[in-house]
């Protein structure tokens, strides 16, 4: 895959830094995961691959002042909508020391003002209402509703990055959306209504 060309294609409205500072994330990775295994993709196809699925719904997400990402892990999709988004105060959440520390390096490498990691289970976070809550690969989308509740509120998006078993994962009772790419399905809730 070729990642620039690939986002550009998309027409994705993003900082003139972003592919630098994407390419300097990525040479971090690849670094840190020699020693400290922060990743299962160990290629740069690969990487860039979730690195096109995390910065994706930038196309169809309003703006927004704050972000919480569950479960960031090495840095997707989190991170990426990090460098995407300068203007939305970015909260990373990974209970993992090595990669919370690999995030907070990133942080700090690439200047990002806007990200602040949290080194815990977001249930162990104290209560504070987001403007929209991602996450990727964590966990199924009840419980996903379930730790995420002390952190939205009605006016909240939550973003769930998702593969083909969404459909079985979402009752047909909660009001949400479905964006499909190629590979990948992005589950699209509003916040806190008595359904969720």
């Amino acid at each position: 895959m070729d990642l620039k060309t690939a986002i550009t294609n998309e027409n994705i409205n993003l900082p003139d830094n972003f592919f630098y500072n994407v390419q300097k994330y990525k040479e971090h990775l690849f670094k840190w995961n020699k020693i400290h295994n922060i990743t299962g993709a160990r290629d740069e196809n690969k990487v860039d691959g979730f690195i096109y699925d995390a910065v994706f719904p930038v196309s169809f997400l309003p703006k927004k002042k704050t972000l919480l990402d569950i479960g960031t892990g090495a840095g997707f999709p989190g991170m990426i909508l990090a460098i995407a988004l300068p203007d939305t105060k970015v909260t990373l959440v990974e209970p993992l020391k090595k990669r919370a520390s690999f995030l907070q390096f990133i942080k700090a490498d690439l200047g990002l003002d806007n990200v602040t990691v949290v080194k815990k289970r977001v249930e162990d976070m104290p209560s504070e209402i987001f403007d929209i809550v991602t996450s990727r690969a964590v966990t199924d989308t009840n419980m996903l509703l379930e730790i995420s509740k002390n952190h939205r509120d009605k006016n909240s998006l939550l973003l769930f990055y998702k593969g083909e078993n969404v459909y079985d994962e979402i009752s047909s009772d909660i009001k949400h959306k479905i964006i499909k790419t190629k590979n990948r399905h992005y589950l699209l809730l509003e916040g806190d209504d008595d359904d969720t």
